[in-house]
């Protein structure tokens, strides 16, 4: 997006320009094949759905031609990752390629290590205690859940009186690898109807592709994984290693 006296402008491509997106399916191959995208226009030019797809489509509304709806469409796939990824702002990591960037971002750490490391701070612990409590295997079935944010806000204890600071530490932790956005659903009232916007959905990667999955690129070092990554996007957009690092 772009800020021309003080009115938000949308960047893309003419609807019937062959590079055009259309549809959340081809956005999905895209996000395939180049790995990881996010949202909104950057520093690297050419790397966003923004700069695929047609201005005058976003939040139309119909999931069918706009990529604000995508978001939901494609978090609910299981095949990508949808979050807060390239500089606390929202894009999709492929899920072949997440567990490069949890092995980057999280430089080798389970969050629990990380915490006893002093590497995270307690804010982030509250809310990564909800979705795995102490003493709890990751990989246990039974562990298995998803939040929605308002709830997730009081269950961590970040509510009326509580902690500050939610938002950004969401954030932290999806920048970080730890969190996603599983879906976007509508809240359900006390007789089980659906009322208001779709809220976001939040679970960990572990949940949605398994322990294992997740933390495969462990083995390799942060720096291996970081430089994978850099050369993912060179490969597909013409940039230099300083952007394409502000972005990543």
């Amino acid at each position: 997006m772009e800020v021309i006296d003080g009115i938000w402008y949308m960047q893309g491509v003419d609807w019937d320009d062959p590079s055009c997106v259309h549809s959340a399916d081809e956005l999905l191959d895209i996000i395939e094949r180049v790995g990881f995208l996010p949202l909104f226009s950057n520093d690297v030019d050419g790397f966003s759905v923004e700069n695929m797809t047609a201005a005058e489509c976003w939040w139309n509304g119909d999931d069918k031609t706009d990529p604000w709806e995508w978001r939901a469409v494609l978090a609910r796939t299981g095949k990508v990752a949808y979050g807060k990824f390239f500089r606390n702002k929202t894009g999709f990591i492929s899920k072949k390629w997440f567990p490069e960037f949890a092995n980057y971002r999280r430089d080798g750490y389970d969050f629990d290590a990380r915490y006893e490391d002093g590497r995270s701070g307690y804010r982030e612990k509250l809310i990564m205690d909800v979705f795995w409590p102490e003493g709890c295997e990751i990989w246990e079935s039974s562990t298995k859940i998803d939040m929605f944010s308002n709830d997730l806000k009081e269950q961590a204890g970040f509510g009326k009186g509580g902690e500050k600071g939610f938002e950004g530490t969401l954030a932290k932790l999806q920048m970080s690898s730890y969190l996603t956005v599983k879906d976007f659903r509508p809240r359900l009232n006390k007789k089980g109807e659906e009322y208001g916007w779709p809220v976001a959905v939040y679970t960990l990667p572990e949940y949605l592709w398994g322990y294992e999955y997740v933390t495969r690129c462990y083995k390799e070092s942060p720096e291996a994984s970081y430089k994978k990554i850099i050369s993912k996007v060179k490969k597909h957009f013409e940039s230099d290693e300083k952007t394409i690092r502000k972005v990543v």
